[in-house]
């Protein structure tokens, strides 16, 4: 279930940073490390459920 939350998450944040470019392009970029951070959860959280 976490996994799935995360994913949302992580599609949120894309559809924001869309949203975001029309208005300011310096907006939009400063998500971009928060998206890549939200991946790094994700993979790690995916790993850890196919270890158990």
């Amino acid at each position: 279930m976490a996994f799935a939350e995360v994913v949302l998450l992580w599609a949120s944040i894309v559809a924001t940073i869309v949203a975001f470019r029309r208005i300011s392009r310096a907006a939009a970029w400063l998500l971009v490390p928060y998206l890549l951070w939200v991946t790094f959860a994700a993979a790690l959280n995916f790993a850890v459920w196919r270890l158990s």
